[in-house]
């Protein structure tokens, strides 16, 4: 398992050239005016983009951004078809998906599964911006939008359902979120160092399916990788 480098010993992204944009554009029009004709990452979050380091999308992305990319955002898409996931084109490198600062299912309902009438990462605490288990839609969306493009998930609903878990909301245990989101590559925790190698490898031309040795990752295999060990967790 491959220990991240430090974050800033990376060689910048050639698109480093553009600067600093003033805010990640969320529109086809705003790229227009940073000279853009495509995003390089699109970060798609059920949080409103607040560009402050409290929102963890906006810190990723900026985060990013300093290493070079052309990092773009869709915030609280509407997710009943694909057509909002397309609105800043095809990323060059990947999908980046979180359902944003809380888990969804805790965000939309109280503890005794009643709908919630207001959600505070949303402009005028507008309930209803995002759907149930955000991270499986807006993954399996993002993967009707643009086939063939990597989704990547992260953030605190995918971190703590990585692996199979007691899901309240249905009194069942659930398996991974990742056969049920789609997604090539599930990044827990903070995320930071992960994700900005699996830019620029994937920058580098290396496959989704070949980053298999970064830590704080998880992903889907048909068997045991070689000089992997099993843990018997009975």
């Amino acid at each position: 398992m491959t220990q991240p480098a430090n974050i800033f010993s990376y060689r910048p992204y050639w698109a480093a050239r553009f600067g600093v944009s003033p805010f990640l554009p969320m529109s086809r029009e705003e790229m227009d005016d940073l000279g853009w004709d495509s995003c390089d990452v699109i970060l798609v979050t059920g949080d409103a983009y607040v560009d402050h380091p409290s929102f963890g999308m906006a810190l990723i992305g900026r985060l990013l951004e300093a290493q070079g990319f052309r990092v773009g955002i869709i915030a609280q898409p509407d997710w009943s078809h694909a057509d909002a996931f397309r609105a800043l084109g095809r990323p060059n490198l990947f999908f980046g998906i979180t359902a944003g600062n809380m888990d969804s299912m805790v965000n939309r309902y109280t503890s005794d599964r009643r709908i919630r009438s207001d959600d505070a990462y949303t402009p005028d605490g507008e309930a209803g911006k995002r759907p149930d288990r955000s991270v499986i839609v807006y993954a399996q969306r993002a993967r009707e939008a643009f086939k063939g493009v990597p989704v990547i998930i992260g953030g605190i609903e995918a971190s703590l359902r990585r692996i199979a878990h007691y899901d309240y909301w249905s009194d069942k245990v659930r398996r991974s979120i990742l056969p049920d989101s789609k997604a090539d590559l599930l990044i827990f925790g903070n995320a930071e160092r992960a994700i900005v190698e699996v830019a620029h490898r994937l920058a580098k031309g290396d496959k989704i399916d070949q980053i298999r040795d970064i830590r704080g990752t998880g992903f889907m295999s048909q068997g045991l990788p070689d000089e992997w060990f099993e843990i018997d967790s009975t």
